[in-house]
């Protein structure tokens, strides 16, 4: 039996088994990915808002060529991490499914490649299971259609394209630029009257200009109201607009929406989807249960950063050894 099951290999998944593995207790970190899954999703051109000290986990210093990290140097950071620190990693091995059996947990893995399952037991868990598996969708007719993403790699494919890019804030604006650059006939349609506030402030300056000069097309205060295979529909002011289109990135965010709190019982806000727990410690109603990362901040996948998240670890394994006596049953 491990003392703490970690569900989810992320940056906050990482700071728990960390710490875990400082004070001495059997752990093991579950992904149905690879570690930092989440993180090789985002744009391959990508650099990141946060400075390298601000993503740091304890006692591993961050080096970047420059004054942000790029795509390839956080991924080969959290990488380096976890092979230093020697973190007890179950990669590729997805937790479907979790239930309360007597002070502990009893947890459903199976192996995403394999498709081997196994029944593993642990006296703690914790959620930390981030929040990009779950996009919201627009909830149109043919959002299902092979023409639509609500992910974003690269510009290259997509080259003489009529792209749509759905959303307003920082991944519809940088995968806007992006497309633009590589050559695609891009729209950006937002709900909202222009962009969004949030948009980073190095960014905005391009993207705005390129809105001036009518290098991207931009239909504001606007929804969509269908996809079809060689247009889409859009209302603005009670009017429907059919715009010509090849294909459609959906960028209109994500939330974390965690089924294992779930499955376990554990309520939310009926308003924010904010899993009931303890601020300072992550702990849920349910003993031995923590949450992690984005998974705290219920539907505003914005509220809760890697800046902050790094620290939730030394909260859980803090008050998991105090309440739970933190010692370990079996070291495997």
């Amino acid at each position: 039996m491990l003392d703490l099951a970690i569900v989810g290999a992320g940056p906050s998944g990482l700071s728990v088994g960390l710490a875990a593995s400082k004070k001495g207790l059997s752990y093991r970190i579950f992904d149905k990915g690879g570690v930092v899954e989440g993180l090789r999703r985002v744009p391959l051109h990508m650099a990141f808002s946060s400075t390298p000290e601000r993503l740091e986990l304890e006692g591993f210093p961050f080096l970047t060529h420059g004054p942000r990290p790029t795509r390839d140097e956080i991924l080969n950071y959290y990488r380096m991490v976890a092979g230093r620190a020697r973190l007890n990693l179950a990669l590729y091995r997805q937790v479907v499914g979790a239930r309360r059996e007597g002070e502990g947990f009893r947890l459903l893995v199976r192996g995403t490649l394999s498709g081997r399952r196994e029944e593993v037991e642990a006296r703690g868990l914790v959620v930390a299971t981030g929040y990009f598996d779950h996009p919201r969708l627009l909830g149109v007719p043919g959002e299902d259609l092979p023409k639509v993403s609500h992910y974003f790699t690269e510009g290259h494919p997509f080259f003489g394209l009529e792209v749509a890019v759905v959303g307003g804030q920082n991944s519809a604006v940088e995968a806007a630029l992006e497309l633009w650059r590589a050559g695609a006939r891009v729209t950006l349609i937002h709900r909202g009257k222009g962009l969004s506030p949030k948009v980073k402030p190095w960014v905005r300056p391009e993207m705005e200009s390129r809105l001036e000069k009518g290098d991207i097309a931009a239909i504001f205060g606007a929804e969509v109201k269908a996809i079809e295979k060689e247009s889409l529909f859009v209302e603005k002011e009670g009017a429907i607009l059919e715009i010509p289109n090849d294909y459609v990135f959906a960028l209109t965010g994500y939330w974390a929406k965690a089924p294992l709190l779930d499955d376990l019982g554990v309520p939310r806000d009926p308003e924010t989807g904010v899993p009931a727990h303890d601020p300072d410690t992550l702990a849920t109603p349910l003993p031995g249960l923590y949450v992690a990362g984005v998974v705290a901040a219920g539907y505003d996948a914005n509220k809760i950063f890697i800046e902050t998240s790094r620290y939730h670890g030394e909260k859980i394994v803090g008050h998991f050894v105090k309440e739970r006596g933190g010692l370990a049953w079996t070291k495997i």
